[in-house]
């Protein structure tokens, strides 16, 4: 019985890897149900990921696939096409909403992970005419709070960072690279699928305490000679 059933799963690895695909530059187009906020899709896709390991499969793979995920979203099809590769996902048609790991197991990706509603709402758009009156009233002077902020590598490894709302990605790249020894060319910050320069401050991508910021590492950096 269970050679068998090996003998099915090998020519099921056999056939899925036989069907791989590159992935494809178009993204699934989806409606909400009702207009999402940046903030709603962002908490919509935490959830996901944050189970998703719980379904059929291995979690490094879904780390993976939530790297790549990622990766695409920001139009890096190459950095995507490299995490995917490494991982040893096939990717039967070209997207990451169906794909198999290489003992076989599927893994299927929502639409909502992948991009965001045509019916998407613009948290600034709608947040600018509050706040454009409660500043005219009151503009306190900006001051450095410190807080933890949440950050999470494309290896699947959270951790915290010391940072204040003044801070610029540029110098929480130099305290990574401090605290986990990860050089400053292997970090690719990103927040709410948009890449985050190194000029950007917290305050102006609107990055606050309980926000998850991702980070992947490149795999392809340079090697440095001591």
């Amino acid at each position: 019985m269970w050679q068998a059933n090996y003998r099915r799963m090998h020519h099921l690895a056999d056939w899925i890897s036989g069907r791989n695909e590159p992935l494809k530059k178009e993204r699934p187009k989806w409606r909400s149900e009702y207009p999402m906020t940046e903030g709603q899709l962002r908490s919509k896709r935490d959830e996901f990921w944050d189970t998703a390991p719980a379904f059929d499969g291995r979690k490094e793979i879904w780390d993976a696939l939530r790297a790549a995920a990622l990766a695409a979203e920001c139009n890096d099809l190459e950095l995507a096409q490299a995490i995917v590769d490494g991982a040893c996902i096939t990717v039967p048609h070209g997207s990451l909403t169906e794909s198999y790991d290489e003992l076989g197991n599927r893994y299927q990706l929502p639409a909502y992970t992948l991009a965001p509603p045509v019916n998407l709402i613009s948290e600034t758009s709608s947040e600018s005419k509050v706040s454009d009156a409660t500043q005219k009233q009151a503009q306190p002077p900006p001051c450095r709070q410190e807080f933890q902020l949440r950050v999470r590598l494309s290896t699947g490894k959270d951790l915290r960072l010391t940072a204040s709302m003044a801070d610029s990605i540029a110098e929480l790249k130099k305290q990574l690279e401090k605290k986990e020894e990860i050089s400053i060319s292997r970090q690719r910050w990103f927040f709410s699928g948009k890449l985050l320069t190194d000029k950007t401050r917290l305050q102006d991508a609107n990055i606050q305490k309980d926000f998850v910021v991702q980070v992947i590492l490149n795999m392809n950096s340079p090697v440095v000679v001591n």
